[in-house]
């Protein structure tokens, strides 16, 4: 391909026709549906999504790439493209134009654009069933980690609390052009049709940063700027107290201090 990559985009294009063929089985998508994809790049994975989905919608922030997707996906008649930043898109109002009944978003993951994207997800307060994203193995393990182990932090907590994460498989770098240093992981985020009753989201999603702003550092010294009394209580009905490190916490503690520090 006569195309020159951009690392401050992190372009790196999957061309294995077997990974594309599982990525897309992976999103389970089911009838009436519509698919959002967050970085087609050259089309490979749209083709598979655009065949399973009713409709896709794609969302592309590097113009350069117009004239191939034009031609790679000529024939597709069911994918719309907006070259655009997606961070700065209204989905609500982009999606307005579609009926489906089943919503998804699959996407290729830059590591620095990870976390921005899946908050934005669930800040558009959109019925997205599943959500299937490729990312650095590294950060993929970050996501599914569990409590006491180091990978553990507030992403961790914070995407819990929305989801049931879901280890699909490795992808080699050798996959790619060009090739990245690491390997990558597919995961799938599905929607938690039962959630923690939470008094204000707002203040879970403070707490779950102020918790971790200092790994190696205890709950006392993280929170020390919190109703130390009340902190304390809710960490011995639990079974912890202060000394505690917020890596040895489960969702349920930080669900239960949100509701009710102040």
């Amino acid at each position: 391909m006569d195309f020159k990559f951009k690392k401050s985009l992190g372009q790196n294009f999957l061309i294995d026709k077997n990974i594309l063929e599982k990525i897309a089985a992976s999103a389970c998508i089911e009838q009436n549906s519509l698919v959002i994809e967050v970085g087609p790049g050259s089309g490979n994975l749209t083709k598979y999504l655009s065949v399973a989905a009713t409709n896709v919608l794609c969302y592309e922030i590097d113009t350069r790439l117009e004239e191939i997707l034009s031609e790679e996906l000529y024939e597709y008649h069911n994918v719309k493209i907006i070259f655009d930043d997606f961070l700065k898109r209204d989905i609500k109002s982009d999606i307005a134009e579609f009926s489906y009944d089943n919503l998804y978003l699959v996407a290729n993951l830059p590591y620095y654009i990870t976390t921005p994207i899946i908050e934005k997800v669930i800040d558009s307060d959109l019925p997205f069933k599943r959500i299937t994203i490729m990312i650095q193995k590294e950060v993929g393990e970050r996501l599914m980690a569990h409590p006491k182990t180091r990978e553990y932090g507030s992403i961790t907590v914070y995407l819990n609390y929305y989801f049931d994460i879901k280890n699909e498989f490795i992808v080699s770098r050798n996959a790619f052009i060009p090739k990245p240093n690491v390997d990558s992981i597919v995961i799938s985020l599905i929607r938690k049709d039962e959630k923690l009753y939470l008094k204000d989201k707002n203040v879970f999603n403070r707490l779950l940063k102020d918790s971790f702003k200092f790994k190696r550092k205890t709950i006392r010294n993280n929170l020390k700027n919190y109703d130390l009394n009340l902190v304390s209580e809710v960490l011995e009905h639990n079974g912890y107290n202060l000394s505690t490190r917020a890596e040895e916490l489960p969702l349920e503690v930080f669900v239960e201090l949100a509701n009710n520090i102040k």
